[in-house]
């Protein structure tokens, strides 16, 4: 189960409290506290900081998706992950060579 599915799950039993049983409840409260101990965040630099948020202001991403995009670019970059192919090779494209 993904953290957005969890977080999903979590808002709909509030919204249906009363009808949700306690020990659903206890189970889902277990499992926030276990995602929430166990995610680390990255600390940095205030000036990085600011400078990241301005950047996801600019281009409309959240700070979270500007720094997956970030990392997986200078992954590709130098060569820790494979480039994605955008083309497929057999496909005609027109024009001259």
């Amino acid at each position: 189960m993904t953290r957005s599915t969890f977080a999903d799950e979590l808002q709909q039993a509030s919204d249906r409290i009363a009808d949700v049983p306690r020990a659903d409840l206890q189970i889902m409260l277990r499992r926030a506290a276990l995602i929430i101990r166990n995610t680390g965040g990255i600390d940095l630099d205030p000036g990085v900081q600011d400078t990241l948020s301005d950047i996801a202001v600019e281009l409309g991403l959240a700070k979270s998706d500007l720094i997956k995009t970030i990392i997986g670019d200078w992954l590709i970059a130098n060569a820790y992950l494979p480039v994605p192919r955008l083309f497929d090779e057999e496909s005609e494209t027109e024009g001259s060579a």
